[in-house]
């Protein structure tokens, strides 16, 4: 076995993948982009693990592969527009939908890290949160009885 093959191997056990079902989306426009940040760059824009998928009303899942043992926190957004950014009225609301893991609070500005973080021990695991808007209809449509 060549000593390339042993370390990606060795990097293959031990990283895993993170299963995010991003609920509440409110259409099937756009994509829906999930980041799984270390500290550092919670809230930026360069979180190393990362995908993005076409948008699903209701759930979305995107699957994170390669995601090393550690702590992290999940922010995902529903990019209606697919313009790579989340869309942002006066004072920065943002038009589209913004979740984080563990449903972190959103309440006059983004969520703290405590509230959002949550561990990884390279095992594939399975994440689950909702999408908040703040402007338009707030979740995917009810269907008629």
């Amino acid at each position: 076995m060549s000593m390339f093959l042993a370390l990606a191997l060795a990097a293959q056990a031990t990283s895993g993948s993170i299963t995010v079902d991003v609920a509440n989306v409110r259409n099937a426009k756009g994509r829906v982009r999930v980041d799984v940040c270390p500290q550092p760059q919670f809230l930026e824009d360069n979180c190393p693990f990362h995908a993005d998928v076409p948008a699903r009303a209701g759930t979305t899942t995107v699957v994170i592969n390669g995601v090393p043992p550690g702590q992290y926190a999940i922010q995902a957004f529903h990019d209606e527009n697919s313009n790579g950014e989340v869309d942002r009225a006066l004072f920065g609301i943002p038009k589209e939908g913004v979740g984080f893991s563990r449903d972190a609070r959103i309440s006059f500005g983004p969520p703290k890290w405590a509230d959002a973080v949550f561990s990884h021990d390279a095992r594939p695991m399975a994440v689950r949160f909702g999408l908040r808007y703040f402007m338009g209809a707030k979740g995917p449509p009810t269907r008629a009885k």
